[in-house]
C-alpha cells in the first residue's frame, strides 16, 4: 500500500513540475547578484586604480630598484630587499611592474578601448582610455625596453596567448600617434563620464593630461630622434599642456583606500628604508625648504623600537642621509657611525610618514611641475617659444606648492619659495643639469618617471653606488630584465626581443637610452 502511495505522489509531483511550475522558471534561475557585464567606465577606473604605485607588491620594485637607482631612498638590507642597493638582480622584484600592468592595468584598459571604439555615445571615454593606455605602456617599455604592444592584453579578446614583442622605437612612435589623435578628439560637447575617478569626466583636464604626456613621451627621444621629438613637443604645446597644479593627474587616497607605499612603510618595512645621503645633502646644501616637508629623523635611535615621536625631528639642519654602498652590517661599524654622526643605522633620515607618505597621501602621475621643467628644456633646445628661466622657476614653484596637497604641515610658505628662487637663478651654462636635477626632486616618489628621466638626461650627476658585489657592467642599472615566466610561456618571442635589444640583464640599455 505504501509503495503504491509513493508512486502516485511521485507521478503527481512530476506532472505538477511539467505543467504548472515553468511560469517563473527563467526568473528563478537568473542570478540577480553577480553581474554578467561591467560598465566600461568602471573598468576604466579599475585600470587607473591598479596603476597606483604599481599595487602593493609592485611597490617593492620601486623601493628596491627605481628609488635606489636614482639615489633617493635606499635600504641597507639584502635578501628579499636586495636590488639597487647592491646593484643585483632580484628575480622576485624585477618582474613586478610587468606582472601588475599586463595582468591588471592593460587587461582592463585594452578591454575599455575595444568596447568603446565604435560606440558613438562614449567617444570621450574611448579617447581617455587611449591616453591611459599610452601612459601604461610608457611605464612598461621604459622599464623593460621591447615588450608586447600591438598584441598585448588580447588573450580574452583575440585568444593571443603568446604575443610578439614590438621594438621600442615602433612602440614610442605609436604612443605619440595615439596621444596626438586621442587628445585632439576629446570633445566637451559630447557625453562625459561623471564616474571618472581621475578627473570626474572633465574633458579639458583629460586633454591637458594627454598633451602633457605627449610632451613627456616626445622628450624621451631627445638622444635618438630629435626630429620626431621636436615635432611632437610642438604639437603638445599647441594642443595645450597643464597650466596649474589643478590639472595634475593625481590619485587621491583615504583612510580606507591607502597609499600603497605609505601602507608598506608604515607596516613591515617601517625601519628598513632611508633617504640617501646624495638626496638629503643636495636639499640641505641648497637650503631647499622641501626637505622639511619630506624628511624626518629619529635622533639618537639605536633600534626600530626607538623610532618614536619624541625623537622625531623634521628640522632640515639635523637630517643625515644614509650613504650608498653599505649593507646593514658595514653601515653599523663604529667607524661609519662616527663618520656620519649617528647612533645606529636607525638614526639616519627617513621619509616622513606623517606628511608625504601618510596613509591618505596622494600619488602623482603627471604634474604641472614636471611639465614646466620639460618645457624649460625644450626652450633651451629651441623647440618652443618662451623663456627657459621662466619655465624653470614655474616648475620649481609648482612642486613646492604641491607639497600642501600631502598635508597642511608639509605646505611651504610663499616667502620660503621666493627666497629659494632668488638664491637659485637659472644659469644658461648649466641649463640641462639644473632643469633635470630639479626634475629629480620634483618627481620624488614617482619611481618609473624618476628612473626614466635619469637615464634619458644623465642628471642629476650621481656617483656610482660603490657596493662591492655589483652585478652590473654599467655605472647604473639601465633596465629591468624580462620575467623568468616569459621565457617559459613565450620563449620564442622573448628570444627574438633579446636578439634585437641585447642581453636580458640590468645593464642593457633600452632604445632611447643612447650613450
Amino acid at each position: 500500500m505504501k509503495t503504491k502511495l509513493k508512486l502516485i505522489l511521485g507521478l503527481l509531483t512530476t506532472f505538477s513540475l511539467l505543467t504548472g511550475c515553468d511560469d517563473q522558471f527563467d526568473e528563478i534561475n537568473t542570478n540577480k547578484v553577480d553581474p554578467t557585464t561591467l560598465a566600461p567606465s568602471f573598468v576604466m577606473n579599475k585600470a587607473i586604480i591598479d596603476a597606483t604605485y604599481l599595487d602593493g607588491f609592485g611597490t617593492l620594485q620601486m623601493l628596491c630598484y627605481e628609488f635606489g637607482i636614482v639615489q633617493q631612498i635606499i635600504t641597507p638590507y639584502g635578501s628579499s630587499l636586495a636590488g639597487a642597493n647592491y646593484n643585483q638582480n632580484n628575480v622576485s622584484n624585477t618582474p613586478l611592474v610587468w606582472q601588475n600592468f599586463y595582468r591588471n592595468v592593460l587587461k582592463q584598459i585594452v578591454d575599455v578601448v575595444e568596447k568603446t571604439k565604435e560606440d558613438a555615445n562614449r567617444t570621450n571615454l574611448y579617447h581617455s582610455a587611449r591616453i591611459w593606455k599610452a601612459y601604461s605602456f610608457m611605464i612598461l617599455t621604459d622599464t623593460y625596453g621591447d615588450i608586447p604592444y600591438t598584441e598585448a592584453a588580447k588573450g580574452y579578446i583575440s585568444e593571443i596567448t603568446s604575443p610578439k614583442y614590438d621594438a621600442q622605437e615602433a612602440i614610442y612612435k605609436d604612443i605619440l600617434k595615439e596621444l596626438d589623435e586621442a587628445s585632439a578628439a576629446l570633445d566637451a560637447t559630447k557625453a562625459i563620464e561623471t564616474t571618472d575617478i581621475l578627473y570626474g569626466g572633465n574633458v579639458a583636464k583629460w586633454k591637458k593630461l594627454g598633451y602633457s604626456l605627449m610632451l613627456r613621451a616626445a622628450m624621451r627621444l631627445t638622444k635618438v630622434d630629435p626630429t620626431t621629438a621636436r615635432t611632437y613637443v610642438t604639437k603638445a604645446v599647441t594642443g595645450g599642456v597643464m597650466q596649474s597644479n589643478d590639472d595634475n593627474s593625481v590619485m587621491r587616497h583615504t583612510a580606507l583606500y591607502n597609499n600603497w607605499i605609505a601602507n608598506h612603510l608604515q607596516a613591515r618595512e617601517k625601519t628598513n628604508f632611508y633617504l640617501t645621503a646624495p638626496f638629503v645633502n643636495y636639499l640641505k646644501t641648497n637650503n631647499d625648504p622641501r626637505l622639511g616637508s619630506i624628511a624626518v629623523r629619529y635622533v639618537g635611535a639605536k633600534g626600530g623600537p626607538e623610532q618614536v615621536a619624541s625623537r622625531a625631528s623634521t628640522d632640515p639642519k639635523v637630517q643625515i642621509g644614509m650613504p650608498m654602498g653599505y649593507d646593514n652590517v658595514t653601515v653599523s661599524t663604529p667607524a661609519v657611525l662616527t663618520q656620519f654622526g649617528v647612533a645606529s643605522l636607525w638614526d639616519f633620515t627617513q621619509v616622513n610618514l606623517n606628511t608625504v607618505l601618510k596613509l591618505d597621501a596622494p600619488e602623482f602621475h603627471v604634474t604641472h611641475s614636471q611639465t614646466q621643467l620639460l618645457l624649460a628644456e625644450a626652450a633651451v633646445r629651441g623647440w618652443v617659444t618662451g623663456n627657459a628661466a621662466d619655465y624653470y622657476a614655474k616648475g620649481i614653484r609648482a612642486n613646492m606648492e604641491q607639497m600642501a596637497a600631502y598635508d597642511a604641515t608639509a605646505a611651504i610658505k610663499e616667502d620660503a619659495i621666493q627666497a629659494y628662487l632668488a638664491a637659485h637663478p637659472f644659469d644658461t651654462a648649466k641649463a640641462l643639469e639644473l632643469i633635470n636635477t630639479q626634475y629629480w626632486v620634483s618627481s620624488f616618489l614617482n619611481g618609473p618617471e624618476l628612473f626614466a628621466n635619469f637615464r634619458r638626461s644623465g642628471f642629476p650627476t650621481l656617483s656610482k653606488n660603490p657596493y662591492p658585489a655589483s652585478e652590473i657592467t654599467e655605472d647604473f642599472i639601465r633596465r629591468m630584465p624580462y620575467p623568468d615566466s616569459e621565457t617559459i610561456v613565450n620563449q620564442q618571442n622573448v628570444n627574438a626581443a633579446i636578439a634585437r635589444q641585447g642581453p636580458n640583464t640590468l645593464s642593457t640599455r633600452v632604445w632611447w637610452d643612447k650613450k
